[in-house]
């Protein structure tokens, strides 16, 4: 039996490769729901709007790979037309055209569909919510998972951020001290971002030869895109909210970024539908401490995560783990590649 540690997308995908290859597996899930860092909120008007991961590039085959293998489609995230650019505060935003670029991807309907159709390879008893991974004991036959119940295995993989794991889970006997402090100083993806998504009836900024982009060295949004569905029937603005807003209260936020979409786009910007808005430093199942700042991917796809642990029996996925495009969907693909084969490596054996 293999213990999952997270039903994020690595831990699912490991799930899914573990079925087909018909090793017993069980997948422990703090929260309530699965998908980890990918969370698409369904918004008004049925409108998906990304409150998790969202973007992927031509250069991130591993993930183009899995999307052709689940026949998932996806789209250009949407660039056309003048753009904004604010560089300091009391300058207002100044518009410019977007230069020639490499596109990014979406998923069409949502990064969700992806978690959707890895969940339905699977059986609803493969994975089991609202289990918190309190403590992992390792002895000499097998291996105790203690959360809320308790669980026997010969194998477990750490799906799940490693400043997570270092600071929740009591591993005895403990691990190495330089897994421990490595795993402190590693930065988990999303953990201090502010995801904010604006709702409207009809895409103003497309209709006036915008792109919906909008970069800002001030704030309160950093980084504004177009969010409209691939059908451009559900129409969005969707972007990160620059940390230091984090103080405010919740309505005063709100204002402060409308204010700043009608100083860049117009008085059509105040007739919104709906605005949403996810801390990531809130969620408690993905962001630890942030009393230390790290840099962005700070120690992701170290070494010391390339080798398992207690003799082959202790596993370390995740996206922070992976050495290639670590802290990316791409990443989460290819590391779980990594760990599957190990684990087949392993049970060969």
């Amino acid at each position: 039996m293999v213990v999952i540690v997270g039903a994020g997308l690595s831990g699912l995908l490991l799930a899914y490769r573990l079925k087909n290859a018909n090793i017993p597996f069980q997948v422990l899930e703090a929260r309530k729901r699965i998908g980890g860092r990918i969370h698409t909120s369904i918004a008004t008007q049925n409108t998906p709007v990304e409150m998790g991961a969202t973007w992927f590039h031509q250069e991130h085959r591993h993930f183009l790979n899995l999307l052709s293998e689940l026949d998932i489609p996806f789209y250009e995230q949407f660039m056309e037309g003048t753009a904004f650019f604010q560089a300091h505060a009391g300058v207002p935003a100044e518009s410019f055209v977007m230069p020639d670029q490499t596109p990014s991807y979406r998923i069409a309907g949502g990064t969700v569909q992806l978690i959707n159709k890895l969940e339905s390879r699977l059986d609803e008893s493969d994975i089991l919510l609202d289990q918190s991974v309190r403590e992992i004991h390792f002895s000499t036959d097998e291996i105790r998972v203690e959360a809320r119940g308790s669980f026997n295995a010969q194998k477990v993989i750490l799906a799940l951020p490693p400043k997570l794991w270092q600071e929740t889970i009591l591993f005895s006997p403990g691990l190495p001290d330089s897994v421990m402090q490595l795993a402190s100083e590693t930065q988990t993806w999303m953990e201090e971002s502010i995801k904010v998504g604006i709702i409207y009836d009809s895409p103003f900024w497309r209709q006036n030869h915008q792109s919906g982009t909008l970069f800002s060295n001030v704030g309160p949004m950093t980084e504004l895109y177009d969010h409209c569905n691939r059908e451009v029937s559900a129409y969005a603005l969707c972007g990160f909210l620059h940390s230091q807003y984090r103080s405010l209260l919740p309505e005063e936020r709100k204002n402060r970024v409308i204010q700043q979409l009608v100083s860049s786009f117009g008085k059509e910007a105040l007739e919104f539908l709906e605005y949403k808005e996810l801390d990531w430093s809130t969620e408690v199942h993905t962001s630890g401490s942030l009393s230390r700042p790290l840099f962005p991917h700070q120690n992701n796809g170290n070494e010391i995560y390339q080798h398992a642990l207690f003799d082959d029996r202790l596993f370390f996925a995740g996206t922070e783990a992976s050495p290639h495009h670590g802290g990316y969907m791409e990443g989460a693909v290819y590391n779980s590649m990594q760990v599957f084969a190990k684990i087949l490596r392993t049970a060969k054996r």
